[in-house]
């Protein structure tokens, strides 16, 4: 029988069956983010991450970003923080939940940039001989992994 890899306990907190590789994997990624972010936060990757909002007023939009940039920053540096410090856990609270899909969700938001991922990805095979075979593959990984976390969530609130 299909044991699910991410569900809800009994006791209230998630469970999460990952293999030490993706554990490794999850630990990684932040720092790698969040070296972007520090160093070259005008990267069209980063960018992406702070959408315009308002288009076609310029003032406005300078003004919004100046007031929220840093607080807009700053939750996206504590989502990769706590995705960092409990890759490792084999359950997570909701509110370390909700830390990882921000986290997951930015991750992937910057690589699908990078990638200039489109509808076409998921209609062919991956080919190990493409330059981009590795971040496709992890884009494709952090894609299944929010989808698992948005669906145990979604039952979370069901179950309450």
């Amino acid at each position: 029988m299909f044991q699910p890899r991410i569900e809800w306990t009994r006791e209230g907190d998630l469970r999460v069956r990952l293999s030490q590789a993706e554990r490794d994997l999850l630990r990684d990624l932040p720092a790698e983010l969040r070296r972007l972010l520090e160093v070259n936060p005008e990267d069209p990757s980063a960018r992406r991450l702070f959408p315009p909002a308002f288009e076609g007023d310029q003032d406005a939009e300078q003004e919004y970003r100046r007031l929220m940039r840093d607080e807009l920053l700053a939750g996206r540096r504590e989502a990769l923080r706590v995705l960092e410090e409990t890759a490792d856990r084999e359950r997570l609270t909701r509110e370390e939940l909700d830390a990882w899909l921000g986290a997951l969700n930015d991750l992937r938001l910057v690589l699908g940039t990078r990638l200039g991922v489109t509808e076409e990805l998921y209609e062919e095979a991956l080919d190990p001989e493409d330059p981009q075979a590795r971040e496709t593959a992890l884009y494709v990984y952090l894609t299944w992994l929010q989808e698992q976390l948005v669906e145990a969530a979604a039952a979370g609130l069901e179950a309450n």
